[in-house]
């Protein structure tokens, strides 16, 4: 029976996995499936943790040197899409200067996913909104 139960819930996984993969595109599938910057930075200079009206929160986590963002981490407790923005979120703060992070838009994060459900794209706005909160974050203790 072990081995039965085993295949059934293969069998499932399976078919999720082909469900999202038609409802989200190959781009989104892949970033849901392995995100890139996921978990909670213990030594951080800066975060921000946002709740959308849907519910999900997205935590984002940012070190700094020399004016530029050098590491980025998120972490989502919310759907697939929310992950994968959150991801993508951090994706493009890294490397960038303060200003060019808090410029990131939820826009710059749906270029990258193309096949997001329009009734995702929430999520993209939730994550950018996030990004530029942590480096507000930053920026008012910096001043400290």
């Amino acid at each position: 029976m072990n081995r039965d139960l085993e295949a059934h819930l293969d069998e499932l996984q399976e078919k999720i996995y082909d469900q999202t993969l038609q409802a989200y595109g190959p781009e989104v599938f892949k970033r849901w499936k392995e995100p890139l910057y996921m978990g909670r930075m213990n030594d951080c200079h800066s975060r921000a943790r946002l709740t959308g009206s849907c519910g999900d929160s997205v935590e984002i986590y940012l070190k700094f040197e020399h004016g530029r963002i050098i590491e980025a981490s998120f972490f989502s407790d919310g759907c697939g899409p929310s992950v994968v923005c959150g991801s993508v979120a951090c994706e493009l703060a890294v490397g960038r200067e303060i200003e060019e992070a808090a410029s990131v838009l939820g826009e710059n994060i749906l270029e990258k996913l193309p096949g997001l459900p329009e009734d995702k794209h929430h999520c993209a706005f939730l994550a950018a909104q996030t990004l530029q909160e942590a480096v507000q974050d930053f920026c008012s203790n910096k001043s400290l």
